[in-house]
């Protein structure tokens, strides 16, 4: 089961080494569990997807260059993320806006190979007995 992610939600990029939470502006005035809730559209670099602490990848560029200083031992620099397309693939049922809702299944792509993918999607459901 997908559960609708919204702000608040936990992401964690795979170069990344520290999580990071989701930011949602409350342009569409739809909110799930009481927060503004999230489309594929969502992937703006801090504005949506803050950075994930440090960067792995030797993909970027800063990141390249500090490990050839370092004479090919990986150096991790700052995370910047560049996350230039929309989530995959959303939930194509569930629209808000005519844009497919977001949920904890949906992944982005980090133009340095980092893939990013929601660990907490930011609700959570209660069942009433």
């Amino acid at each position: 089961m997908s559960l609708q992610t919204c702000v608040g939600a936990t992401m964690q990029c795979s170069f990344g080494v520290a999580p990071s939470t989701l930011a949602v502006l409350p342009t569409n005035k739809v909110l799930v569990g009481g927060q503004p809730a999230a489309t594929i559209m969502d992937h703006a670099p801090f504005v949506n997807i803050p950075p994930f602490g440090m960067c792995n990848s030797v993909s970027n560029p800063t990141v390249a260059a500090a490990t050839a200083a370092a004479l090919g031992v990986l150096t991790p620099m700052p995370c910047v993320p560049v996350t230039p397309a929309p989530w995959l693939t959303g939930a194509p049922t569930v629209l808000i806006g005519n844009t497919p809702a977001l949920n904890n299944t949906s992944k982005l792509m980090c133009t340095w190979g980092g893939v990013i993918q929601t660990l907490s999607p930011g609700q959570a459901t209660t069942q009433v007995p």
